[in-house]
């Protein structure tokens, strides 16, 4: 790498994984180098900031990112997409079908600038690879990332992203949140939520560090207690 995660202001988690918090909203971004590709989870809020994504990772890795996993379809997550043009999207089953104008207007609600909503909605990428249940990416050099569908809960369309090693890190998206409790808004399904937290605590499991759509890395105490805040919360048994 030609600079540090530090330099970047970036966290690095584990060896060749790291992530940063965008300003705004708190959003995470997280990078995953593998020897012969390099994979960007989520992408931002806007194209100017899907841009910085993409240089910080050239910058991280010396090479263009490759593979692109978005974790739900919220304006935050998504609207930089178009930054990383030539890289493989992957996204959960029906994270396509979510409206572009659906999207600009949430984003317009939470304060981004109506010009760079309006412009990141009609530049909207739609993930080419679908993921209904699970899908291994191989990176090279022995690394493989695991992608994992496991919504609906904080959104019908909810992917995860495992990344073996000592330990193991898990990209959460917004199924988990550290930052504030939990949002549950018009597309969330509240019933399904911790079951969507059950599994991902067994994909990941007691060692792993599990990295929330908003706020610092937690672990799996954390991610337990938040499943059970939310069945609180939502009145679901198990």
């Amino acid at each position: 790498m030609t600079v540090t995660w530090e330099e970047l202001g970036w966290e690095r988690v584990a060896a060749g994984v790291g992530r940063v918090r965008l300003p705004g909203w708190d959003c995470t971004a997280g990078l995953v180098v593998g020897a012969g590709a390099v994979l960007m989870i989520d992408a931002g809020s806007s194209l100017a900031e899907g841009a910085r994504l993409r240089t910080w990772a050239e910058e991280l890795t010396g090479s263009r990112v490759t593979h692109l996993a978005l974790t739900h379809p919220h304006f935050d997550h998504v609207f930089g997409a178009a930054a990383f043009a030539g890289a493989e999207v992957f996204g959960a089953v029906g994270v396509d079908t979510v409206p572009a104008e659906e999207l600009r207007a949430d984003a317009v609600r939470n304060g981004l600038d109506e010009t760079a909503a309006t412009e990141a909605a009609d530049a909207l990428v739609r993930p080419r690879h679908l993921v209904s249940g699970e899908w291994t990416l191989d990176l090279g050099g022995g690394r493989q990332v695991l992608l994992a569908n496991l919504g609906p809960g904080h959104t019908a369309h909810d992917l995860a992203v495992l990344v073996p090693g000592s330990p193991g890190t898990v990209f959460c998206g917004d199924l988990v949140e550290e930052s504030g409790a939990p949002q549950a808004g018009p597309d969330a399904v509240p019933s399904r939520w911790p079951a969507a937290l059950d599994r991902l605590l067994e994909l990941g499991g007691e060692n792993a560090l599990y990295v929330p759509g908003h706020g610092a890395v937690v672990d799996a105490a954390f991610v337990r207690a938040q499943r059970d805040a939310l069945a609180a919360r939502f009145g679901v048994s198990r």
